[in-house]
């Protein structure tokens, strides 16, 4: 069942005075499936934080279209646009974009309190997924007092509290040291074997070695993809570098 469809996803920046035009998107098209783990690699500029912006519904394309659940986000009202996110799209940040002055319980159960929920409902939504995640015993801690690694799993649970059709990552393992990194990779290839879809952008080959399947964009649009298939980590780290590799070099595709 496909999830989120792209369609010849343009976006155009002009500036103040209408003067001068910057294509950041050119004709993006690519679907995901359910409970697939994409991730969307490319050069700085090459249109990927434009792309996740137009996914998260916090920027409209100039032409094109963006459907979730076969539904287009151009038909949701601005003033719905903060219920659509928060009930069905979770974020994580690499800057975690955790409330120091809210406890790690008070950040995860923050969307749930945004959509009204009573709290023993928010109680049994939380343990779970604070147990899984390994988090449970950090809950009356503040984000000062626990490591990068840690707030990466509170930002990882609060965005499955709500139970969301996607997880958008936006360069999740950036702020994250080595090991930091392996345990938060681990935790989202765990979640994605529970059937969580996931979409990273990320500039990390290690990270999108994790993924199923990855997309390359170059001059905003879709240059190249590469499934996992039969491929190991390792196999997929070395396919990603290759290919990561021709798009810098200005070499075609293959």
């Amino acid at each position: 069942m496909t999830v989120l469809e792209v369609k010849n996803l343009k976006k155009i920046y002009r500036t103040r005075f209408g003067g001068t035009q910057v294509q950041a998107l050119s004709c993006v098209n690519f679907s995901v499936e359910e409970g697939e783990y994409v991730a969307i690699m490319g050069e700085s500029g090459s249109g990927k934080t434009t792309l996740l912006n137009m996914l998260a519904a916090l920027d409209k394309p100039t032409e094109g279209e963006v459907y979730l659940d076969g539904k287009p986000l151009s038909s949701i009202k601005d003033k719905n646009i903060s219920e659509f996110r928060r009930d069905n799209l979770g974020f994580v940040f690499q800057e975690f974009n955790l409330l120091d002055t809210f406890n790690v319980k008070d950040n995860i159960l923050l969307p749930l309190v945004l959509k009204g929920e009573n709290y023993k409902a928010m109680m049994q939504k939380l343990m779970p997924i604070a147990k899984d995640l390994g988090i449970a015993p950090l809950l009356e801690k503040y984000p000062y007092e626990i490591s990068g690694g840690q707030k990466q799993r509170v930002a990882a649970a609060r965005a499955l509290i709500t139970d969301p059709r996607i997880i958008l990552a936006d360069e999740p393992t950036g702020a994250l040291d080595s090991r930091s990194t392996d345990e938060l990779l681990a935790l989202f290839a765990k979640i994605n074997q529970k059937g969580q879809t996931i979409l990273m952008v990320t500039h990390s080959v290690k990270a999108a070695s994790r993924a199923g399947r990855v997309l390359f964009i170059r001059d905003g649009e879709v240059y190249h993809q590469v499934y996992r298939g039969n491929m190991s980590d390792e196999q997929l780290y070395q396919k990603i570098s290759d290919t990561l590799t021709i798009l810098a070099t200005g070499g075609d595709r293959r």
